[in-house]
């Protein structure tokens, strides 16, 4: 049984990303989920392993109440976002989950390597930490999902001074998320904790 669904399209600061948002939340609130390829999406994500059989999509990240799609540099957004738009609105009418499972969280090997699939809580390992995580959540967090993206707190090294945070969805790998961090998240970060000496991000 269909049901009416509302899809918008929107362009992010990548030029490689476009977000479709729908009027309805598509994962549980908070939860976010990246998949860079149909073989991750097997089993968890039906809508996402449909849109990889378009040959130009990279990548897929469901958050909230949005669906951010990667292609690849072989077309143009203007030649396919009023088809992905309806192919989205259409699947979503017909069906309830955009995540049916939710992948498991892989492990991380080193505070140098981005986790995937399933986003992981934080670790909170100081005071420190939690106002890092705090103030990401107020203040970051909400412009970075307007993007079409998300960012997350990975570590806070007290020796150097070094946060490390992981961007996911139109963030990772957007020509203008380095400047956005430096100029933006960095300068936030130091005013309120000084002890931080420079934030440095994973692309996820």
């Amino acid at each position: 049984m269909k049901r009416p669904v509302t899809i918008y399209a929107e362009m992010t600061p990548n030029p490689n990303t476009m977000k479709f948002v729908a009027d309805h939340m598509l994962v549980d609130p908070g939860q976010v989920v990246e998949f860079l390829n149909r073989q991750e999406a097997v089993g968890h994500s039906s809508l996402a392993e449909a849109l990889f059989n378009f040959p130009f999509v990279t990548s897929i990240f469901i958050a909230n109440n949005f669906v951010t799609v990667y292609k690849n540099e072989s077309i143009e957004w203007s030649d396919i976002s009023l088809e992905l738009r309806e192919f989205i609105r259409d699947w979503l009418s017909k069906n309830e989950k955009a995540v049916e499972v939710m992948p498991e969280i892989k492990e991380i090997n080193s505070e140098n390597e981005a986790p995937t699939g399933l986003i992981p809580e934080p670790v909170i390992n100081s005071v420190t930490d939690q106002k890092i995580v705090d103030l990401i959540a107020e203040y970051v967090q909400p412009a970075v999902e307007q993007d079409g993206g998300a960012i997350h707190f990975q570590s806070f090294n007290e020796d150097s001074g070094q946060v490390t945070v992981v961007l996911k969805g139109s963030c990772s790998g957007c020509p203008s998320s380095t400047a956005t961090l430096k100029g933006g998240v960095e300068t936030l970060l130091k005013t309120h904790i000084p002890e931080i000496s420079e934030v440095v991000a994973l692309n996820g």
